[in-house]
């Protein structure tokens, strides 16, 4: 089977029509993600399908992962319907309101499509200034919160929890960046795409402080990541059988990572396949017993993302999110909005 954009997108829609018809509580489908907008879907010869069923009632699960090849598969996430009934609320949110302000519809029941991004887009509001700052605040705040739920922990013992909550604290105050000017960064290609927003930005310094506090400079050469991909693939595959991993963590999203990871290694920025093999290595280390996560400290410890220096780690992430909040400053100051200081 020849897998295209327009095949991926019939997929999408004749899956909505099946569950729509078996399912009535379902109101509206849309796709997001690459498939809904014009970059290229496919990286390293896979993709996910990005599909949203919003539903009248609380749905019973929130998302799923469907395979359909080993290449690609579908992420459902499962919405309730009352999550849009405030289009003024989606506005401010950084996640749920680029999700919502140009995905691509593929069915519905009811005028809930129209109705919500009429809202969402009136006054064409949704890029002025204030709003972007109101949303990049709030990733900020989100990260910060991360930070704070760190500084208590005794760094030399932390594990796998203390690393995903540190990434996460991460990966929001990267997309705090990111979101001045555009929408969530991608998570495959999540530290490629991040340098041009920094540079968008006014902040080009950002990128290197973003590898940094992931251990980046402590690599010397992209040989050693690839030495780490056999190790991290059979992590992966021990916790895709937990049924308390993450979802991400699924057999059908092995090889979505694996394929980004060997493009990312003889590109242009090898150093950008770090994030997808840190960052799902950690969600899988949160589910396996000690004796599973030995390769994993080994090459976490050469990170400085546990032992000694994750402190410093820590430390370095504060100065960051300081950093950040200057710059949200300098942008409010110039548009004659409050800053953090006046808030």
């Amino acid at each position: 089977m020849r897998i295209t954009r327009e095949s991926l997108i019939r997929i999408a829609k004749e899956t909505s029509q099946e569950r729509a018809f078996n399912d009535r509580d379902i109101v509206a489908a849309y796709l997001t993600g690459s498939l809904a907008s014009d970059s290229d879907p496919i990286f390293g010869g896979t993709a996910d399908i990005d599909l949203v069923f919003v539903h009248n009632q609380r749905p019973g699960m929130m998302r799923e992962i469907v395979k359909l090849t080993p290449d690609f598969h579908l992420d459902i996430l499962h919405r309730s319907k009352d999550e849009f009934k405030s289009p003024r609320e989606l506005r401010v949110d950084p996640m749920l309101g680029y999700e919502m302000y140009d995905p691509m519809l593929i069915y519905q029941r009811e005028k809930f499509f129209e109705f919500v991004q009429a809202g969402l887009r009136a006054g064409f509001e949704f890029h002025a200034p204030a709003l972007v700052l109101t949303r990049c605040r709030k990733l900020l705040a989100e990260a910060r919160k991360g930070w704070i739920d760190l500084s208590d922990v005794r760094t030399d013992n932390a594990g796998p929890l203390q690393v995903k909550q540190f990434l996460r604290a991460v990966y929001h105050a990267a997309n705090a960046v990111a979101e001045l000017n555009g929408g969530p960064l991608a998570e495959r290609r999540f530290l490629l795409e991040f340098p041009a927003r920094a540079q968008a930005a006014e902040r080009p310094e950002f990128t290197a402080t973003l590898f940094n506090l992931i251990g980046a400079s402590n690599i010397k050469d992209s040989a050693i990541i690839s030495n780490w991909i056999p190790d991290w693939k059979i992590a992966f595959l021990a916790a895709a059988e937990n049924a308390k991993a993450d979802q991400r963590i699924h057999s059908a999203r092995l090889n979505y990572y694996e394929k980004a990871i060997d493009v990312l290694l003889v590109g242009e920025s090898p150093l950008a396949s770090l994030w997808p093999l840190i960052h799902t290595w950690s969600l899988a280390a949160n589910v396996l017993e000690n004796d599973q996560i030995k390769p994993w400290q080994a090459v976490f410890e050469n990170l400085g993302l546990i032992g000694n220096g994750f402190e410093q780690r820590i430390a370095d992430l504060d100065h960051f999110l300081d950093e950040i909040e200057i710059r949200f400053d300098e942008i409010a100051a110039a548009n004659g909005l409050e800053t953090s200081s006046s808030v």
